[in-house]
C-alpha cells in the first residue's frame, strides 16, 4: 500500500480530532504503518520522531517489547469483563500499586475510560460527597484562568481556553476561575493564592472544588508555575471547605521530574485525576483516586440512596489494566525518575540555543517539558502549523500549541535523538 492510496481512503470516511478538514487539500496527512521506540514510520518507509508522545500518552516507546508481552499474556484469559459485580486480577493489582505510589490518604480508586471523562467523574464525585454531606448549594467549580480539563460538557467548563470553549458557552456549567500564578516564581504564587483565598472567603458555601493541573498547564500553551502555589491551595482548601481536584492527566507519570507533580509540594489532593502515561500510551484508561473520608460518604444502607451512581461500559477493562500493570513495572525495575533527570538536563542545555533567534520570546522548562514562546505573530500567520510542515518534512513529529513550540518526548529518547530533535525545531523557527 502507498501513502496516497490510504489517504484517499481515510479522507472520504474520517473526520479527525482538532482539525479544520478543509486544510487537508493542501496539508499532507500522515498514514502510519508502524512505528517503533520514538519513531513513526509511513508506507513509504518516511521515518518521523514522535516529539510529542503522540499526544502526551507514549512514555516507554512505541510497540514496547514488554508492554506487548504482557498485554499478549493477558488476551489469553480474559480481555473484559463488567466490572460492576465482577472483579478480577489485573484490575485489583493496579489500584493496590496506585495506592502505594501516589501520595498518602488517596486510598480508593474509580476507574474511567479517558482523561475527560475522568475528570466528570471527579467533578460529580466532588458535589455528589457534599450532598451527601448535607451540605447543599455547593455547585459551583472554580478552576485556573488559561487552564484545560478535557472537551466533554463538564472538563470543557472548567476549562478557561477560549479557543476550546466559546463556541459552546450556552452548554457549559456555572463555574469561576481565579488566577494562575503569571509566572514560576514564590511571588506570583502567594499573589494567585491570596485572590484563591478571598473568592472562597466570599463563595466557599457555594463552591464545591477547585481543579488544576500541578505546576504545568498541558493545552493552556505549556503555562508553568511554581509548587508554593499547590501547598498554599491544599492549606486554603482546607480551610474553607473546598476540595482539591489535581488533573495529573498530562503531567502525572514523570513528566514533571517526580512520578507525579503533587509530589513536589508535598501535598494530597482530594481527588487525583490520572490517564494518558498510566498505560505507556496503549490503551484508553483513567482513574480518579481519592480518600477513605471521601469514600465513606458514599457508603450506606442501600436505602439511603447516596450511591455514586456512574459508570463506563468499559471501565477497569483488563487490557488497559494489563499494560499499566507493564507500564509500573518499568517504572519499578528501570531508574525512570533518575534517567529522566539526565535527559532533562541535557535537553535544557540544549534549550539554551533557542534563546539567541530574534523571534523566540522565552523559553522554559518543567521536567521532561520544553517550551518556546515564538513573537511577533498573530493568529491568522499560522506560525505553528509552518513549524509542524516544516518539521515533517524533516523528520520530525513538532504539533505547536499556537506559537508555543514545545517537546515532550518519550523517556526513551537519546540525546543524539534530542540533537535532531531541537535541531529541526531550531532551523524551522529560523526559517519563519
Amino acid at each position: 500500500m502507498k501513502n496516497e492510496e490510504l489517504k484517499k481512503r481515510d479522507l472520504a470516511v474520517l473526520w479527525h480530532p482538532c482539525t479544520q478538514m478543509k486544510d487537508h487539500e493542501t496539508l499532507p496527512l500522515i498514514p502510519i504503518k508502524k512505528a517503533y521506540g520514538i519513531y513513526l514510520e509511513d508506507f513509504e518507509g518516511n521515518i518521523f520522531i514522535d516529539a510529542v508522545s503522540s499526544w502526551w500518552v507514549n512514555i516507554f516507546g512505541h510497540t514496547n517489547a514488554y508492554i506487548n508481552e504482557k498485554i499478549k499474556e493477558q488476551l489469553d484469559s480474559l480481555e473484559h469483563v463488567i466490572i460492576a459485580g465482577f472483579t478480577h486480577e489485573p484490575v485489583v493489582r493496579l489500584s493496590e500499586r496506585l495506592v502505594k505510589i501516589t501520595p498518602d490518604g488517596l486510598n480508593k480508586c474509580f476507574y474511567s475510560d479517558n482523561g475527560s471523562s475522568a475528570i466528570e467523574v471527579a467533578l460529580k464525585m466532588s458535589y455528589h460527597a457534599h450532598k451527601n454531606d448535607g451540605k447543599v448549594g455547593k455547585d459551583i467549580f472554580v478552576s485556573l484562568t488559561n487552564s484545560y480539563h478535557g472537551e466533554t460538557i463538564g472538563a470543557l467548563s472548567v476549562g478557561d481556553v477560549e479557543l476550546y470553549k466559546r463556541t459552546y458557552e450556552p452548554l457549559l456549567l456555572k463555574t469561576l476561575q481565579t488566577p494562575v500564578p503569571s509566572d514560576a516564581t514564590t511571588l506570583a504564587a502567594k499573589e494567585a493564592a491570596e485572590i484563591f483565598e478571598e473568592l472562597c472567603k466570599e463563595k466557599s458555601h457555594e463552591i464545591s472544588a477547585i481543579i488544576l493541573e500541578p505546576l504545568v498547564q498541558g493545552a493552556g500553551y505549556m503555562h508553568m508555575y511554581d509548587k508554593e502555589f499547590l501547598v498554599l491551595v491544599r492549606e486554603i482548601c482546607s480551610r474553607y471547605d473546598v476540595h482539591l481536584i489535581a488533573d495529573e492527566v498530562m503531567v502525572g507519570f514523570g513528566r514533571t521530574g517526580g512520578l507525579f507533580a503533587c509530589e513536589s509540594a508535598g501535598i494530597t489532593p482530594d481527588f487525583m485525576v490520572l490517564s494518558k502515561g498510566l498505560t505507556g500510551g496503549y490503551l484508553p484508561l483513567s482513574v480518579v483516586l481519592t480518600s477513605d473520608d471521601i469514600y465513606a460518604k458514599f457508603y450506606c444502607d442501600y436505602n439511603e440512596h447516596k450511591a455514586f451512581l456512574h459508570s463506563h461500559s468499559y471501565t477497569g477493562n483488563a487490557l488497559a489494566c494489563a499494560a499499566a500493570n507493564a507500564t509500573l513495572d518499568i517504572f519499578e525495575k528501570d531508574d525512570v525518575i533518575e534517567q529522566n533527570r539526565k535527559i532533562a538536563k541535557y535537553m535544557g542545555e540544549k534549550l539554551e540555543k533557542f534563546k539567541e533567534l530574534e523571534n523566540v520570546e522565552s523559553i522554559r522548562q518543567t521536567g521532561m517539558i520544553c517550551a518556546i514562546d515564538l513573537k511577533g505573530y498573530k493568529s491568522e500567520d499560522r506560525v505553528g502549523l509552518r513549524v509542524y510542515t516544516y518539521g515533517l518534512e524533516h523528520g520530525v513529529l513538532l504539533r505547536p500549541l499556537g506559537h508555543v513550540v514545545y517537546f515532550m518526548p518519550p523517556y526513551i529518547i537519546t540525546n543524539e535523538e534530542i540533537d535532531k530533535m531541537m535541531d529541526v525545531a531550531y532551523d524551522a523557527i529560523s526559517a519563519l
